[in-house]
């Protein structure tokens, strides 16, 4: 098949089309025929996964039977061949990303792995044709999400990012019904104060470790800078954000999506309180405010939405208001959909199938899907920012940010922080 016409155009356009150029059997076995609801072999999508993790198998676990899992990658090789003994499955196994994304078969790959090894290998299956599910965080700082948008725009990938709260009911009914003045308008908004991160990470100062027979070391690390290999966990701002990027990507992503603001970013960050953890309030353009205030016992997953007409709580899966009439109202809202839209709260916990199944569906039909790349990118980005916050602000003084440049203004220390050095052989592929 000729590289103007992938196996990606064969799954959108259907096998006619080639009938001209290409010698079809004249005999199709039943077994590859579409039956009921079952997709047929001809109709899956060939998917690759990066990453072997307990994240990566729960998404393996819940990839709908539209997709068909072939290939596994991990840069701990073992963990790969251990989990495919484990599901008695014949996937093809690697030691790194690359054949994954080289191989023509794959029409799309689910990225997993950790925070500061995503944007690399996307970009990659992105350029090589292939549409992504990448998990969240989605990035380490905030110029490498730009850059993938950029990349996916220009390749018109489907990228659906791993905020599986954009695939379920309570939260969708619930979010739409602030962003069409349910609540009239908002007066504040509260949010988690999702923990930040230290700024040294944890290294074994005696020295390198032993690195495990199978694992590529340099390959785990990625852009990060390097380190011994030691058994405690990589933390620190070379690394990760914390949980103000990890659960706060969920919670974000709901006081985006339920303000209308997938599009843009707050102009404003103030530091309330001192330390890495210190409570942060973000002003938008228009004067809508969210604090970073609450305990780690409060909507991780969400926020508390205060507005002239009551209070709603979202959090994953699940709403309460103030008054109750409210959520009774949105209850009802739930009810009316589809059967299959509706989990318990310890089913949802964990829940991305159906997010999963929107993903496959966009990528044959060419939509976007509803965590696409923007919006995930944004949502991250505004964790960045509250962190950002906490590394460069005074208790008091006001961070003025550009949400069209992505940029602080007139800040050189907070804008040191937006884009990071990368090791030799990780730098991001200019678009």
């Amino acid at each position: 098949m000729s590289n103007s016409f992938n196996r990606r155009q064969l799954l959108i356009t259907g096998t006619t089309a080639l009938a001209g150029s290409i010698a079809l059997p004249t005999f199709i076995p039943r077994s590859v025929l579409a039956e009921g609801n079952r997709p047929g072999a001809n109709d899956r999508i060939i998917v690759g996964a990066i990453g072997c993790g307990f994240r990566a198998r729960l998404l393996m676990d819940q990839l709908p039977e539209a997709a068909q899992l072939v290939a596994l990658a991990d840069c701990n090789i073992e963990q790969a061949f251990n989990f495919r003994k484990e599901r008695k499955a014949k996937w093809d196994i690697y030691g790194a990303h690359y054949p994954i994304v080289e191989r023509r078969d794959i029409d799309a790959v689910m990225m997993t792995g950790q925070e500061f090894q995503r944007a690399f290998p996307c970009i990659q299956a992105v350029q090589s044709g292939k549409d992504v599910y990448a998990e969240k965080p989605l990035t380490l700082y905030i110029q490498e999400g730009r850059t993938m948008v950029e990349h996916v725009r220009k390749h018109k990938a489907v990228f659906q990012v791993g905020t599986q709260q954009r695939s379920m009911e309570m939260n969708r009914v619930a979010c739409e019904f602030i962003r069409k003045g349910g609540l009239g308008k908002i007066l504040k908004v509260q949010a988690v104060n999702y923990p930040g991160v230290g700024v040294t990470p944890q290294i074994d100062t005696e020295g390198p470790g032993t690195i495990p027979a199978g694992f590529n070391w340099d390959l785990h690390l990625n852009q990060s800078v390097w380190r011994p290999c030691v058994a405690n966990a990589i933390s620190g701002r070379n690394y990760v954000g914390g949980e103000m990027t990890n659960w706060g990507a969920h919670g974000v992503d709901q006081i985006q999506w339920a303000l209308g603001k997938d599009d843009t970013l707050p102009t404003e960050f103030k530091l309330l309180t001192e330390g890495q953890d210190g409570k942060v309030v973000a002003t938008y353009a228009d004067g809508t405010q969210v604090f970073f205030e609450l305990p780690t016992s409060g909507p991780m997953g969400g926020a508390i939405f205060i507005g002239e007409k009551g209070k709603l709580e979202i959090n994953r899966n699940k709403f309460a208001s103030n008054p109750p009439e409210i959520a009774d109202q949105l209850r009802k809202k739930v009810n009316e959909a589809d059967e299959e839209v509706k989990w318990s709260d310890q089913t949802a916990l964990w829940q991305a199938k159906w997010h999963l199944q929107n993903w496959l569906d966009c990528i044959k039909s060419r939509e976007r899907p509803n965590a696409e790349i923007e919006i995930g990118h944004r949502s991250v980005a505004f964790c960045h920012l509250v962190n950002i916050t906490r590394y460069v602000g005074k208790v008091g003084e006001t961070l003025k940010f550009d949400p069209t440049s992505e940029r602080f203004v007139d800040n050189p220390a907070a804008n040191a922080w937006n884009d990071r050095p990368r090791r030799a052989g990780y730098e991001l592929p200019k678009v």
